[in-house]
């Protein structure tokens, strides 16, 4: 088969899964695995293609959550109107974490994203009177069905995975690529780094917003330890691109699968209960030693190991 009709094999199938009567658990565990999925490859064109490593995108996931969580608690507007609302906030939000962040490189880049990050949640906590602080906003959900939700998180997941094949098979693709492999490199061709660093964040940033959005129709509750968690949202997104492959169109579908369907499981049973963030942990050492460009780009290791050698 050719390799080029698997996305289209794999978009027929997830189109039609809601039609073939999978329990309403089933479909709530499919479309936490696309919200990831959509979420991991946003980090990725950041972090695995363009190689600046963020630990702040619970920032953007947050603000795109509170973005439609607001339009509904203050002005009771459609929360669905927080994907249009979400495009120039968390754009205006990258931008000025640009221009603090992506002059710095290496672990001080990670820092300070992660304090960017924590900083939004701070403010998020105290700003009682827009966001409701701790005691979190509230809405109405618009379906009581899965189905709606389901099929409007494929279509997100997917644009976002043809938008980024895109860009990566574009100019804009070969900069970013050049920037992750040597900055200074880069900028001795005339490569303004600065500026498509800044595109590569501001272009994951809105994805992850429309995510977060999502999220808060979805689930129709958030609060600031919810949507700009370290662990549960920004941490929880690089893992996913880890397990499932760094820099590769598939990967962060993978690995979405595995962590959500691995929460699950882990959180069920009754000894771990939360501490499934530990054995995350030590999934994603085993991940790094054992398979540094995850299952999809260790793929053929992967098949190495399970090759039978035939006798001479």
């Amino acid at each position: 088969m050719n390799k080029k009709y698997i996305p289209f094999i794999l978009i027929g199938v997830l189109l039609i899964m809601p039609q073939v009567g999978l329990s309403s658990y089933v479909l709530h565990i499919l479309i936490l695995a696309l919200m990831w999925a959509t979420a991991g490859m946003a980090w990725n064109l950041l972090g695995g293609y363009c190689g600046q490593v963020s630990f702040g995108h619970a920032a953007f996931f947050g603000m795109g959550a509170y973005c439609a969580g607001l339009m509904a608690h203050h002005f009771n507007i459609s929360p669905w109107l927080g994907f249009l609302v979400s495009i120039p906030c968390v754009a205006a939000l990258a931008l000025v974490m640009g221009f603090i962040v992506l002059r710095l490189r290496g672990p001080y880049f990670v820092l300070a994203t992660l304090a960017i990050g924590e900083l939004l949640r701070i403010i998020a906590e105290n700003l009682v009177d827009l966001t409701q602080g701790n005691l979190g906003v509230l809405i109405r959900r618009t379906w009581v069905e899965k189905d709606p939700y389901y099929y409007v998180i494929l279509a997100l997941a997917l644009g976002t995975y043809f938008l980024i094949q895109k860009i990566m098979e574009s100019r804009w693709g070969y900069y970013f690529v050049a920037i992750r492999e040597d900055q200074d490199a880069a900028e001795s061709l005339g490569i303004n780094t600065t500026l498509y660093k800044t595109i590569a964040l501001t272009i994951s940033a809105v994805i992850t917003g429309f995510t977060g959005a999502f999220y808060m129709n979805y689930m129709g509750y958030i609060d600031p330890q919810i949507v700009f968690s370290l662990g549960d949202i920004s941490i929880l997104t690089i893992m996913v691109v880890m397990v499932g492959g760094v820099a590769t169109y598939f990967g962060p579908w993978v690995g979405a699968a595995i962590m959500v369907i691995l929460a699950e499981w882990i959180r069920s049973l009754p000894v771990i209960g939360t501490g499934y963030q530990t054995l995350f942990g030590v999934l994603l050492i085993v991940i790094i030693i054992f398979l540094p460009n995850g299952l999809v780009g260790d793929f053929a290791k992967i098949k190495k190991l399970f090759k039978k050698e035939v006798p001479a």
